[in-house]
């Protein structure tokens, strides 16, 4: 006992502000438990970037609120190789909609499941669209295309557009049958028509002045775009194996996308020398188009 009570004399009588604070059985609460200062939070480790785009791809392109936040540059780089896993996931649940909502006719069924679209991505593509549409059809010289495309107010050509957009594929959806092999072919739809504006944006320089995410999203490079790429075309694998969707009607969509990107490219770079972000929705929506119509053509 003395032995015990000298060293806890012994402990106590240090008190020296160099020395460590020591705890012993029995002293004080504050000496015996740590602060919450020292104790060590446990580590998060951030997800490769690869997996991060995915998630990222989702807050650019739609309103579906995926959180994440922040991203680091390297994650909206690798947003732009998933913009067609967005597109892919975006269309199987819209190809649902439609094949549920059918009973109401198919027309009906078609506007409504494009409303929905618009609902979810906020017409991000759309609004390119109009934009784009006003801008090359309103103005001559590069200082005012690029002009109008930042004017916020839609013109008489924008509107045209969009009417065109629209009505084109609530006609070409209403032609598809209400079965579980439409749901395969409107994902393939928004697959492939978010994979083309990738290849621009690897081609082509950025005509306008971007801000700090829309210039890391663009500045994808061979690896981002091949593995765009993959998603359509694994979707058109699974769908022609299954028979589900012809390979000549895939290869039609496929060869009408080719020309409809070759030819907008051709035409962006004419006019202002590069390509901006409404330029690529516009891309997206013919090839919206196209596919549909490779889809819903009859024999």
């Amino acid at each position: 006992m003395e032995n015990r009570d000298r060293a806890d004399d012994d402990v106590h009588v240090d008190a020296s502000p160099r020395s460590a604070p020591r705890t012993v059985l029995g002293s004080s609460s504050e000496a015996a438990l740590p602060s919450r200062a020292d104790e060590v939070a446990p580590r998060v480790v951030p997800a490769p970037s690869f997996f991060r785009g995915m998630r990222a791809a989702f807050v650019f392109l739609t309103r579906v609120p995926v959180g994440g936040f922040p991203y680091a540059r390297t994650d909206w780089r690798w947003a732009t190789a998933h913009f067609p896993l967005v597109g892919l996931v975006l269309g199987g649940v819209l190809g649902a909609v439609y094949v549920l909502l059918h009973p109401l006719g198919a027309l009906a069924s078609a506007a409504l499941t494009l409303g929905l679209s618009l609902l979810a991505t906020g017409a991000f593509h759309e609004d390119g669209l109009a934009d784009t549409s006003d801008a090359l059809g309103g103005a001559y010289d590069r200082e005012k295309v690029l002009h109008i495309l930042k004017d916020s107010r839609v013109g008489s050509f924008g509107a045209i557009a969009l009417c065109f957009s629209f009505v084109s594929r609530a006609a070409l959806l209403s032609a598809l049958p209400p079965s579980l092999e439409t749901i395969g072919a409107v994902a393939f739809v928004g697959s492939l028509a978010r994979a083309v504006p990738l290849w621009q944006m690897l081609r082509s320089p950025y005509a306008t002045e971007q801000g700090s995410k829309s210039r890391d999203v663009v500045r994808a490079g061979r690896l981002q775009a091949a593995v765009g790429s993959g998603y359509p075309l694994a979707l058109a694998a699974a769908l022609a194996s299954t028979g589900a969707v012809s390979w000549l009607r895939l290869l039609a969509a496929a060869l009408s996308c080719f020309v409809i990107g070759a030819l907008t490219e051709w035409r962006y770079r004419k006019r202002v020398g590069g390509i901006t972000g409404d330029f690529l929705g516009t891309t997206e929506q013919l090839c919206e188009i196209a596919v549909l119509a490779a889809l819903a053509w009859r024999r």
